[in-house]
């Protein structure tokens, strides 16, 4: 009972770490050693349904309770403290990268890496950029939400994708996690059919290109992530006013502080089963 109750436990920071921009919730799999497992479930769920299942379901019960259970206090944060809130989640992407580098150095590096790491960053910084020299405006509709579940279930196939990464410069992050925290059928059901389409589609797909290609893969990742991060800093609040700036390099600190102490709990418990 111990061990179920521990087990729901890391299926609710794996939760939290699915809808908190900054920490992806495949990260936290991986750091909890049932990334496998789920990519193993996901790829042949049928198959795999008898051995599979009893393992992963405390996980899936922590999963939905973290998850649904921030989304709420996110939007009201988002709508309420904007440009604070941001930046807190700036601190927590900055808080996670030694991890990330870590993690994806874990089976080596080359020169491949690193090259894939600068076309990630780069391939994120022309398509966001693009969209706000076009000033592209996007209202969200069942087709954008589809589009956000797609987002969410990338952040768990593919550890260190963080599902805010699109959602967040395009606008779509705060209606999305809204929508989630209101219980919004209207943004449940695309959103669950784009994340059902994900996993079907790309399971197989991330699963094989992260068994043979870790390291570029996940350098990958990480190029988007941190150009994504820099996109979403709020540069216009720090020069508004000192107590606007202040507020805001206090708020990077706290992501970051709270990002490590998670970590080095992560760390822990990886440790402890090895």
């Amino acid at each position: 009972m111990i061990s179920f109750i521990f087990k729901i436990f890391q299926g609710s920071l794996v939760g939290l770490g699915a809808v908190l921009p900054g920490i992806s919730g495949g990260v936290l799999c991986v750091i909890f050693g049932i990334y496998k497992s789920i990519m193993e479930f996901l790829a042949s769920p049928f198959k795999r349904l008898k051995t599979h299942l009893p393992l992963l379901l405390p996980y899936g019960i922590g999963f939905v309770a973290g998850f649904l259970g921030v989304s709420k206090v996110l939007a009201f944060l988002l709508e309420k403290y904007p440009d604070p809130s941001v930046c807190v989640f700036v601190g927590l992407i900055t808080g996670m990268l030694p991890s990330l580098f870590k993690e994806a150095g874990r089976k080596g590096k080359s020169k491949a890496s690193y090259i894939a790491m600068i076309l990630g960053g780069i391939f994120i910084f022309a398509l966001l950029t693009g969209l706000k020299f076009l000033d592209v405006t996007i209202e969200p509709n069942f087709m954008w939400n589809i589009f956000c579940g797609f987002c969410l279930a990338l952040s768990l196939i593919a550890p260190g994708m963080s599902f805010s990464t699109l959602l967040m410069p395009l606008g779509l992050y705060q209606p999305f996690v809204d929508g989630i925290g209101n219980l919004d059928f209207s943004v449940l059901i695309p959103g669950s059919i784009g994340a059902l389409l994900t996993i079907i589609l790309l399971s197989n797909i991330v699963n094989t290109l992260f068994k043979n290609h870790f390291s570029v893969s996940f350098h990958a990742i990480i190029g988007i992530v941190i150009m994504a991060t820099v996109m979403i800093i709020p540069f216009k609040s720090f020069t508004a006013s000192p107590t606007s700036c202040i507020v805001n390099i206090i708020c990077i600190i706290v992501g970051i502080a709270v990002a490590t102490i998670l970590d080095k709990f992560n760390t822990k418990i990886l440790n402890n089963k090895e």
